[in-house]
């Protein structure tokens, strides 16, 4: 029976909740989302046909700020799976100490099969739908799956235009220039890679002797392996969607993947060119190859569910590490085998919270209208996550935790006390 990322994330949860001994008000509002809204966008597409699409936009919590949380693309999205993302927004956003709540929204599409008219017309209407529903005070979107900067400014036009006035604070991950930030397109797999460099040195481990495996070539993997590779550690492989066979593959290199020639032969969606691929000397793998790979480091960056109590056997003995790249990879059931192992697990929601600081870091600059550098922007962004990591590995190592539930317990008890002080409970 496939694992429903809902139900992981009210495991999660439930757990934490009996071990900060909350009471059953709090729990029962945290454990499901505040509001959530489900919708129909029709969009004319290029040959006269209308064609409707469902859309969601779900807000988990917003009790420490307007809520924050990007919005999918993708041709097999479920509601689920945008309730279990708002909330591991929540979460996400409490760990790293900043005032926003969580929220997510989706779209059941393939960008793939659509033209930039049609994806335009989709987003300006998916805002249409929500006018009322978000804003720079309360509810912020960004990019995710299958979004990106141009759809951001889209979507920013259409509210623009509703409002009556400009609001670039209203939505992240827009390009720059239009009120994006300087160093937003690297933060989140840089910050995969700003953990897992903290964790390594509090293990006294050198990344230059390190091999990783990589799943996804999207933003956040392939900018995770380039920052990875430049600080000595070498990828031997990444998976990802192959667009052209519609399926998966894992591309190896046992001496080293060059990333840089393997972004110039993705599509603006990650996926790789198996053909060029093959060209450029890389062995062709099925889709899974990656996880059983003989590495130092797994890092799942694409989607939920990846590491299963099915597939853990195939995680081979040398790997010491596990960095979530992406939301929810690893399935609640899991995380005792890998305890039991004495794999360190960073997870997710410490792990790629790169990209929502860095949305922070734009949402304050367009409400100042004064933009950083972008040496500026990744100083602070790494700061803020060392700062973040610190006090979760403290915590772990203090209460013999995994970081897992040493994360949750920061976050959830941070989000409780706003909703007490709030008077909600």
């Amino acid at each position: 029976m496939p694992y429903n990322p809902f139900e992981n994330a009210q495991a999660q949860f439930d757990k934490v909740a009996e071990l900060l001994e909350l009471d059953q008000g709090t729990r029962d509002l945290l454990r499901v989302p505040m509001k959530e809204f489900h919708f129909t966008i029709p969009v004319k597409m290029d040959d006269g046909t209308t064609r409707v699409f469902q859309a969601f936009r779900i807000k988990h919590n917003d009790a420490r700020g307007p809520a924050k949380g990007g919005i999918r693309f993708h041709p097999h999205e479920t509601s689920d799976t945008v309730r279990a993302l708002s909330m591991w927004m929540t979460w996400k956003c409490a760990v790293v100490d900043i005032p926003l709540g969580g929220g997510k929204g989706g779209v059941i599409c393939d960008p793939h099969e659509l033209s930039q008219g049609e994806q335009q017309r989709l987003c300006r209407g998916y805002i249409r739908q929500l006018f009322s529903q978000v804003g720079p005070t309360i509810d912020v979107p960004a990019p995710d799956v299958m979004t990106n900067g141009q759809h951001m400014l889209w979507m920013m036009d259409e509210y623009e235009a509703l409002a009556g006035g400009r609001y670039p604070g209203m939505i992240t991950g827009k390009p720059v220039g239009m009120g994006g930030s300087l160093g937003r397109t690297e933060a989140t797999g840089y910050g995969v890679i700003y953990t897992l460099g903290d964790l390594l040195r509090a293990e006294g481990i050198d990344i230059k002797a390190t091999t990783a495996s990589i799943q996804g070539f999207g933003n956040v993997a392939e900018y995770a392996a380039r920052l990875y590779s430049e600080l000595g550690g070498r990828v031997v492989c990444v998976s990802c969607w192959c667009q052209a066979d519609k399926k998966a593959y894992t591309f190896r290199k046992k001496d080293g993947c060059d990333i840089e020639a393997l972004s110039q032969i993705k599509d603006s969606f990650g996926s790789i060119d198996k053909d060029r691929a093959l060209s450029l000397g890389y062995e062709i793998l099925p889709g899974d190859a990656w996880l059983s790979e003989d590495v130092d480091i797994l890092i799942p960056a694409a989607l939920e569910n990846q590491i299963t109590p099915a597939v853990f056997p195939n995680i081979s003995q040398r790997v010491r590490v596990i960095c979530e790249g992406a939301n929810g990879p690893t399935t609640p059931d899991c995380d005792p085998l890998i305890r039991e192992r004495g794999i360190s697990l960073i997870p997710d929601f410490l792990c790629n919270a790169g990209g929502v600081t860095c949305s922070y870091f734009e949402q304050v600059q367009c409400n100042m209208n004064y933009f950083w550098s972008r040496e500026e922007v990744l100083d602070k962004l790494n700061f803020t996550m060392a700062k973040a990591f610190r006090a979760v590995y403290e915590l772990a190592k203090e209460k013999d935790l995994n970081m897992r539930d040493a994360a949750y317990v920061i976050a959830i008890n941070r989000v409780a006390d706003a909703v007490r002080l709030r008077g909600w409970v």
